[in-house]
């Protein structure tokens, strides 16, 4: 008899089930882990728009606070001076409001000059892209609540 080569059926069976096992186990895991990066991303973004809120404020005290992300970017950063309706101090896709799996926009601008505001940073699919909401108001301490935040009340967790 010719002696054969190759795996029989039950060993590829074997092997695939090894290979769902460990499937198993590692997919939440990275799940969790891109979670995790979805929400130190969003907190670095609230920390951004802080400073460039305070760098806008600085730079035109007649106005304030900015009143929305779109003046704290500007379509032609690169050609044109910055002023107070598009003062390149973040980046387009901050400014666009979407970044990391995370909605961010710019509230409760109030006042002539304008002397509060609130960041706010809310995960796109909840349990998928983050499970917590991070804001930041005018005092620049970024705060967290498992909830989804329409507001930044002063309530929330500040982060540690």
């Amino acid at each position: 008899m010719r002696k054969q080569k190759g795996f029989s059926l039950i060993e590829l069976l074997i092997v695939v089930a090894i290979i769902l096992i460990i499937a198993a186990i590692a997919i939440p895991n990275l799940l969790r882990a891109r979670i995790a990066a979805n929400e130190s991303s969003a907190v670095a973004s609230i920390r951004t728009l802080n400073t460039a809120q305070i760098s806008y404020n600085s730079a035109y005290p007649t106005v304030g606070f900015a009143a929305s992300l779109s003046v704290l970017s500007g379509s032609a950063c690169g050609t044109t001076t910055p002023d107070s309706t598009q003062a390149c101090l973040i980046d387009q896709q901050l400014s666009s409001g979407t970044k990391s799996g995370y909605s961010f926009q710019m509230t409760g601008v109030s006042g002539t000059p304008a002397s509060t505001y609130q960041a706010i940073g809310t995960p796109i699919a909840s349990n998928t892209t983050g499970v917590r909401s991070f804001c930041s108001v005018a005092d620049a301490v970024v705060r967290y609540s498992s909830t989804t935040l329409t507001a930044c009340a002063g309530t929330e967790t500040p982060l540690q």
